[in-house]
């Protein structure tokens, strides 16, 4: 991607792809260069090759922060996303960290201050569950990417080995939803459908130039109809819920093995399950129904692992208590429903019903429109539980698209909220976030502006659309 204009960055990622200067594009460097010149060296004194291994973390992140400047917000309702609410609050970031979140009292001396009276400030949006990149805009089939639908365990895979930075959904999640964090999940046809990545929405040549520093990795499983319809359709277990679960079982049971021998012939599937074994990765399970939920949770105790969250979980509100108590997060729409039958029994009350059973809740989009409008999607959430006599503030509805992600994704400690030490992402917005007639203004991502609504040269346009009707419009 590239910015049309933006002053730190020159306009053509193409021209200048030879360089790696300290301010260069993220993703100039690799990580397999060191290690590819000390296996010739080996080979030349007679040794044997060897690849880097897990622990030496191929695919590392090279993302850098975009340069930003000392910044002071004054005079907005600040939600922080743990809970709390400022009016006419002060939010001041530097060197891409917050440095204070308070009341007007707060001095700007040193900052540049811009002046938000009637708007309202939050920390960036965080999606938990999407496809970007995997499944891009145009969704044709050359890009269709998400799904390795060819065994019902696919635990080798990795979901950013598919990405494609120039997504144009990207960017518009960033300036229409004011997202600055996504979790790339691979697709639900397979029990195990393989790792998942977390990225910074920032414009980067490669996915190691958007991969968020120091994030875990995930693991995107997937119970129900999908993989029994995607399997038995062609003949093969699993074909029914039964067969989901012994397939499951039977693969952990290998990967255990694998973890215990001392030194087992290295396997890529059972690498990631024994990272989960470790619990170095997350479980993001795929899963509609209550039953289901408690079958995979029990599941995971006879296996010694550990479930993350639940996505789409319809029927969650009828398990919050076993939930909580499991410490299992919902990452659910505000929404969808009966669209199959697994899906009958969704309730538009389910995050309210979730929240009151003191259970974790995180509104997730699945959907390149849907990310767009997460902050909608919360407020629709929130409203149905009102109809039901249920009041969720709105700093804690706040919450469900911020900080309960980052917890769920494992980066709460870096990012989510608006706390002294945490990474200036940020979002001004034009009016309450949890109404439809908002949008962001301004979005910063470790305290440099990525996007400007009052400035058309700071949009940011995928080399995808360069030429094409509209590009970097605000759609």
């Amino acid at each position: 991607m590239r910015f049309r204009g933006h002053p730190a960055r020159p306009a053509s990622i193409g021209v200048i792809a030879g360089l790696c200067g300290a301010m260069a594009l993220a993703g100039c460097t690799t990580t397999g260069s060191a290690n590819a010149n000390a296996q010739r060296a080996a080979a030349d004194d007679g040794e044997t090759y060897a690849a880097s291994t897990e622990s030496d973390g191929p695919y590392a992140s090279t993302y850098q922060a975009y340069p930003g400047v000392p910044t002071a917000l004054v005079g907005a309702v600040v939600y922080d996303g743990a809970g709390g609410k400022i009016e006419n609050g002060t939010v001041l970031f530097r060197d891409g960290k917050v440095i204070a979140v308070g009341d007007a009292s707060l001095s700007a001396e040193g900052y540049r201050v811009i002046d938000g009276a009637g708007k309202y400030v939050t920390p960036g949006i965080i999606d938990i569950h999407s496809h970007l990149g995997d499944y891009p805009s145009p969704s044709v089939d050359a890009h269709s990417d998400g799904n390795e639908a060819t065994s019902p365990t696919t635990p080798d895979v990795w979901a950013e080995h598919s990405v494609w930075p120039q997504d144009p959904g990207f960017s518009r999640a960033l300036a229409n939803g004011g997202v600055t964090a996504l979790q790339i999940l691979p697709g639900s046809a397979n029990l195990m459908g393989g790792r998942s990545v977390t990225l910074k929405n920032v414009p980067a040549r490669t996915v190691q130039g958007m991969k968020f520093p120091g994030a875990p990795y995930g693991f995107k499983m997937a119970c129900g109809e999908n993989p029994k319809r995607v399997y038995g359709g062609r003949g093969r277990k699993p074909s029914t819920r039964m067969g989901n679960f012994a397939v499951n079982r039977q693969t952990w049971l290998a990967a255990i093995d694998y973890a215990n021998s001392d030194n087992p012939e290295r396997d890529l599937a059972k690498e990631t399950l024994k990272g989960v074994l470790d619990g170095d990765i997350l479980v993001h399970n795929h899963c509609y129904r209550a039953d289901e939920m408690a079958f995979v949770m029990d599941m995971a105790k006879e296996m010694g692992y550990r479930v993350t969250a639940f996505h789409h979980a319809v029927e969650a509100y009828k398990i919050g208590d076993l939930l909580r108590e499991n410490g299992v997060c919902s990452a659910i729409w505000a929404d969808w429903w009966g669209f199959k039958m697994e899906a009958y029994d969704g309730i538009l009350e389910n995050a309210a019903l979730l929240q009151q059973a003191g259970a974790c809740v995180v509104i997730h989009s699945d959907s390149q429109d849907d990310i767009q409008r997460l902050n909608q999607e919360a407020a629709k959430a929130q409203a149905a539980g009102r109809r039901m006599g249920i009041a969720i503030s709105d700093a804690e509805v706040i919450g469900w698209i911020t900080l309960n992600a980052a917890q769920a994704m494992g980066i709460a400690e870096m990012t989510g909220s608006l706390e002294a030490g945490k990474m200036a992402d940020v979002v001004l917005w034009n009016g309450d976030p949890l109404s439809v007639y908002s949008r962001p203004e301004k979005v910063w991502i470790d305290g440099a502006l990525m996007f400007d609504a009052l400035d058309p040269k700071r949009r940011p346009v995928s080399d995808f659309e360069l030429g094409q009707p509209g590009a970097g419009d605000v759609k």
